[in-house]
């Protein structure tokens, strides 16, 4: 399987068909799984084998497929599937630490990747530093010789930053620390962070793996020693595991990842190309444009631009609502990579719960609109876009 190309992996990677030999993969809806007396109960809680399970909560046949599918897209030795996005994250941050214990973290993150950050891990006594994740010098000048980890999104929501993550493994790894890489708005389909010096990588699978909006998931990936060891004792414990059925619907979702992560990258960048002068459009942020500010970092990490926009509208907030609710196609919704396009206003949803001050240290204006651009025909969704931004 190393042998084949993306495409094909995403296909066929991981699957264990029973003796019936189906075509699509099997949902096993089990919690437990039988044993055929006491001695194979006993030697299989001592040391699972690959085929050998206990419970779901450790893992699943369909889920375990799924893990290792994602697993070797990403060229990762092992991963553990998640009931969502948010408990990948956070298992892949808590499962290392310990109160006494410090991390450097991106100031530009998720509004509840910020949660975690900013507050459930210092009631904890994590000692969290936030830095511009784009500026090395930050980087050198936070990290200690006691960090434990950093941590950041390598596109961050919703301002479109991108981190050099070789330059932040670097200086991360002279330190002996960690670095846990959320890869969400990249996808794992347009940069492979561990190849580039993260040691975990993060997904919300209801985003682009899932990509149709149906359910929720996340995955955390790298070596078989920290996956099978700190990350799956602290998620068996703590209960954070992806259902069966869901990790089924990951599975299909996977078989066309390529083509539609592809197809909308191709439609953003024709949608960014269109847009700008537009009156109405005070700024459009897209890490394929050349006036982006990482663009040359974007060109030598990622394959292409992405599937993710941002527009700074004319007028605040007022004129944010005004073009939200003049589209016609593009839907209001704070999810993202689903095969519709999908818009929101971070200011008052994903961001809303921190202040005006931390919202424009941010970049996160009153103005500021994300848009996850979706399978739609390109031409189309430019001018319902033109049309909204003519009633600002």
């Amino acid at each position: 399987m190393t042998e084949w190309s993306p495409r094909t992996k995403l296909v066929h990677g991981g699957v264990r068909r029973s003796q019936y030999g189906e075509t699509a993969e099997a949902i096993y809806l089990t919690q437990g799984f039988v044993y055929p007396d006491a001695e194979t109960a006993e030697s299989r809680f001592i040391a699972s084998g690959e085929d050998e399970f206990i419970y779901a909560r450790y893992g699943n046949p369909t889920t375990r497929m799924f893990e290792d599918r994602i697993a070797a897209l990403e060229g990762a030795e092992a991963g553990f599937a998640t009931a969502s996005g948010m408990a990948a994250v956070h298992a892949a941050l808590a499962c290392q630490l310990k109160a006494g214990d410090h991390i450097v973290s991106a100031r530009a993150l998720f509004g509840s990747c910020l949660y975690i950050a900013e507050t459930l891990l210092p009631r904890f006594g994590v000692e969290v530093t936030f830095v511009d994740g784009t500026d090395l010098d930050q980087w050198r000048a936070a990290v200690r010789p006691e960090t434990k980890l950093v941590f950041f999104e390598a596109m961050s929501n919703p301002t479109l930053e991108v981190i050099d993550v070789a330059g932040v493994a670097e200086i991360a790894h002279a330190a002996g620390a960690m670095v846990v890489v959320d890869n969400v708005f990249v996808t794992p389909i347009f940069q492979r962070s561990l190849a580039l010096g993260a040691d975990v990588v993060v997904y919300s699978a209801t985003k682009h793996i899932d990509g149709q909006g149906r359910c929720l998931g996340g995955v955390v990936l790298g070596t078989k020693d920290f996956i099978r060891g700190p990350f799956e004792t602290f998620v068996k414990h703590t209960g954070g595991a992806l259902s069966p059925f869901n990790a089924w619907v990951m599975l299909k979702g996977l078989e066309t990842l390529d083509l539609r992560c592809r197809e909308q990258a191709a439609n953003a960048a024709r949608i960014a190309a269109a847009l700008p002068g537009t009156p109405g459009l005070v700024r459009l942020i897209y890490p394929g444009l050349d006036d982006h500010p990482q663009a040359d970092l974007a060109r030598r990490q990622m394959e292409t631009g992405g599937t993710m926009l941002a527009l700074e509208i004319e007028g605040g907030k007022a004129g944010a609502f005004r073009f939200l609710d003049a589209l016609r196609i593009l839907l209001i919704s704070n999810n993202l990579g689903d095969a519709k396009s999908l818009v929101t206003h971070p200011a008052t949803t994903t961001h809303q719960r921190l202040t005006p001050e931390q919202r424009a240290a941010l970049g996160i204006s009153d103005g500021l609109v994300r848009v996850s651009v979706g399978l739609e025909d390109a031409d189309d969704l430019i001018a319902d876009i033109r049309q909204a931004l003519a009633r600002v």
